[in-house]
């Protein structure tokens, strides 16, 4: 397995920022109240965990569609197919309130870490894709789970 670019780990973990801000507001009141008042309630708690989180969750179909392009034949056919189920994971699933659009989320991001590991098994991704992505969509979980708890 090879190091991971300085470049997209950085770039991955300045994607991870909103999610830490929306946990962040959720836990600290005061943080909170500085934000919406600062910058609109769209940026602060579980709003901006739920839509930068469906944002990001649709993203990452279009990356792994980029993958599957790499392969051929059956392989191309699945890859390409499965690389929509985070898009219409979370159009289908993620709404009907701030809790439930966060559990859907939840279960979406660990689905497409699944995914991630399968496109990785069929040699499509980069070595260190995997290892970028634990370390992401750990970050991404635990943001969620604290909004969820706070």
């Amino acid at each position: 397995m090879s190091a991971i670019p300085r470049s997209a780990l950085i770039l991955g973990l300045a994607g991870v920022l909103p999610f830490a801000w929306g946990a962040l507001t959720e836990i600290f009141p005061a943080l909170f109240d500085w934000g919406q008042s600062a910058l609109g309630s769209r940026f602060v708690g579980q709003y901006v965990l739920v839509f930068y989180g469906t944002i990001i969750l649709s993203f990452m179909s279009g990356v792994l569609w980029g993958f599957a392009t790499r392969a051929q034949g059956g392989t191309a056919t699945l890859g390409y197919g499965l690389s929509t189920l985070p898009a219409l994971w979370a159009f289908f699933f993620v709404g009907g309130g701030a809790e439930r659009a966060t559990w859907f989320l939840i279960a979406g991001y660990l689905g497409l870490l699944g995914l991630d590991h399968l496109y990785a098994r069929w040699g499509l991704t980069p070595d260190w894709w995997t290892s970028l992505r634990n370390l992401l969509t750990a970050l991404v979980l635990a943001c969620l789970t604290l909004g969820l708890l706070f």
